[in-house]
């Protein structure tokens, strides 16, 4: 009667394996330092544009919104703040972990399976090479590192894009601007956009190699792999920051 649920705890499984042995080989030799500098270009230095471009309209947007609705208040000088607040908490982690998840996750698995699925991952292993070790730990150390990084860049840039809108259509002086945006963050803040933002790099990275590596069906396996990766990790990322945001509001409360 419950066979339906067979296949759903059968992959959540294999994919705590996964994380496991590829969490486990970050301690053991080789470590395959080429490999994880090549993809920190990828990941990180490639989704650079995008991110800077996001950052800048969303902090830009932000600042249109919330200074309209607080100048009704008589508070527009607070736009910095509200700003640097939402930016640096939530939005900014979230936005770039989902471009990191739709560029490189997407990539991830596409590249991953497209070597299944012409039995590259087979000749490794026959050549006794652990494909965990050389294709999963050095993405997942590469995005572990270059996420949070991506995330800092992208706040500050969502910031500088929130200090255009109110300097030249609020008329902000750029002093108040971002004295009270500096203000309004506290260590909990800081801590917190930077945690989030690591915790969804073992999301993107692991979840684009778990389904690469069990892609199946040739070329359209590959595709189908792909979506599911975007897919999977987009709701994921949502998912953990809902319950990370609710311990930090906890603990602050």
């Amino acid at each position: 009667m419950l066979g339906f649920l067979k296949q759903p705890i059968a992959a959540i499984q294999e994919f705590y394996v996964l994380t496991g042995q590829a969490m486990r080989n970050v301690t053991r030799t080789p470590h395959y330092g080429a490999d994880i500098l090549t993809q920190m270009d990828t990941i990180g230095v490639g989704s650079l544009p995008i991110v800077i471009m996001t950052g800048f309209f969303s902090g830009a947007v932000m600042a249109l919104q919330m200074g309209r609705a607080l100048g009704q208040y008589g508070q527009t000088g607070r736009t910095g703040e509200v700003v640097s607040i939402i930016l640096v908490r939530e939005l900014g982690p979230v936005l770039t972990a989902l471009l990191v998840a739709g560029r490189n996750s997407s990539g991830i698995a596409s590249e991953i399976g497209s070597m299944k699925v012409t039995e590259q991952i087979d000749a490794m292993r026959a050549l006794g090479t652990d494909p965990i070790q050389k294709l999963v730990t050095p993405r997942m150390i590469a995005t572990a590192i270059m996420l949070p990084c991506l995330t800092v860049i992208a706040d500050f840039v969502g910031m500088f894009g929130g200090f255009i809108v109110g300097y030249f259509i609020y008329s902000l002086p750029s002093a108040q601007y971002w004295t009270s945006t500096w203000q309004a963050l506290g260590w909990s803040d800081v801590v917190q956009g930077l945690i989030k933002p690591f915790v969804f790099s073992f999301v993107v990275s692991l979840i684009g190699c778990y389904y690469g590596l069990r892609t199946t069906g040739g070329t359209q396996g590959v595709g189908r792999a792909t979506t599911q990766a975007v897919v999977a990790a987009s709701v994921i990322i949502f998912f953990l920051t809902f319950f990370i945001t609710k311990i930090f509001v906890s603990q602050n409360g």
